[in-house]
């Protein structure tokens, strides 16, 4: 009980994901597609899989098409515990 303890806590092993906003409609939250690739269970063939997480951006700063790191959290709500971290990539203009 005596050891004094730092500052600073040690950084929790958490989940990380690098996905492409795809949906910026709700308040305080981007819709986030990770696509990662697999191989077929049968045929071998290597195929892109993808998935969609719901994640928290409390400012509202992430648009659609933004490249973002998301990592997972506790849960705030439902269909929500990720959290987006930082801005991999701005969306480019078409």
């Amino acid at each position: 009980m005596s050891e004094v303890q730092t500052a600073a806590a040690p950084v929790k092993n958490t989940r990380t994901l690098i996905g492409r906003v795809v949906s910026d409609k709700r308040a305080k939250t981007v819709t986030v597609l990770v696509e990662r690739r697999a191989a077929h269970e049968l045929y071998g063939k290597i195929v892109a899989r993808s998935r969609k997480y719901h994640a928290h951006d409390e400012k509202g700063e992430y648009k659609m098409g933004d490249l973002v790191e998301i990592a997972e959290g506790r849960p705030i709500s439902k269909t929500k515990s990720w959290v987006v971290t930082r801005l991999v990539e701005k969306a480019r203009l078409v």
